[in-house]
């Protein structure tokens, strides 16, 4: 009977994988067929003459918002994006959840639950008020505007997640090191940072994915010549007049999520530790 629940269980994973990976398939099988294939063809028929040029003019040669360097510059825009606000969110996150886990007070819960409301607000509702303030600040149209923005839409979350996780921490590691004559700096860098890896690993993972793929914010704040990906996509699969290249389209959309994916796989592990680090303690 074991076994049977076993098989049964292992079988409805199984129907569940393919379900979820069937669309990713059908992109990645189109984007290795010539167009006239795929005219002919239907979805998920393996490609009879497999390309890679779909690839190849993805990357480097179809025409984006006037210029023909296809998703290169994006991808580059959106790491020079990403990167440093996915730091900015981490640094202040983690300091933010640390101060708000050490002591429970009317003023202490006040100012958790003002952070968290940012939370519950639809980003439509701030995109006036952010596109003045950074107007005034001469930031708009530029990268440290849109960094300003995404960290502002992050720390929310980050100080939810790490406030959580230092909450959980044993009152008596940071009386013992009170008792050392720690300060709130030497406890968060020396005591607490080191315990926090799996919740780090976990912050790393979702905040990476939705700084790569965000687009509204990306979209109204980044200005011309710093679009990142998740735009210059957009502008290559709704832009193009007269054939459309879905073997093109499909490989840019592939190449748009191959960097969360490959972080989704090397972390996989470790993410799933830090959403049950008792499970796997």
């Amino acid at each position: 009977m074991r076994r049977l629940s076993n098989i049964s269980v292992a079988g409805v994973l199984i129907a569940s994988a393919l379900l979820f990976a069937a669309p990713l398939i059908g992109v990645l099988l189109t984007s290795l067929k010539p167009l006239a294939e795929i005219e002919a063809g239907s979805l998920f028929s393996l490609p009879q003459r497999p390309t890679f040029v779909p690839w190849m003019r993805a990357w480097a040669s179809t025409c984006i918002n006037g210029t023909c360097h296809g998703l290169s510059a994006g991808m580059a825009n959106s790491v020079i994006l990403t990167i440093p606000a996915l730091l900015a969110c981490l640094i202040l996150g983690s300091i933010t959840g640390f101060a708000l886990s050490l002591r429970s007070s009317h003023r202490t819960n006040l100012l958790f639950a003002a952070l968290m409301i940012g939370l519950f607000i639809p980003v439509q509702v701030t995109l006036f008020p952010m596109i003045v303030v950074l107007r005034e600040a001469q930031l708009f149209g530029t990268r440290l505007g849109l960094i300003a923005v995404d960290l502002v839409w992050s720390l929310p979350f980050m100080t939810l997640l790490f406030r959580n996780f230092f909450v959980t921490v044993q009152r008596s590691v940071l009386n013992a090191a009170r008792i050392d004559g720690a300060s709130f700096l030497d406890i968060f860098l020396r005591v607490m940072l080191p315990m926090s890896v799996p919740v780090c690993t976990v912050a790393i993972v979702l905040q990476f994915t939705f700084l790569w793929n965000e687009f509204l914010l990306a979209l109204i704040f980044s200005g011309s010549g710093h679009e990142p990906v998740t735009v210059a996509l957009s502008i290559l699969s709704g832009g193009q007049l007269g054939i459309q290249e879905y073997n093109v389209h499909m490989a840019g959309a592939l190449i748009a999520a191959l960097p969360t994916i490959l972080l989704y796989l090397i972390a996989g592990r470790s993410l799933v530790r830090g959403f049950a680090p008792r499970l796997h303690g």
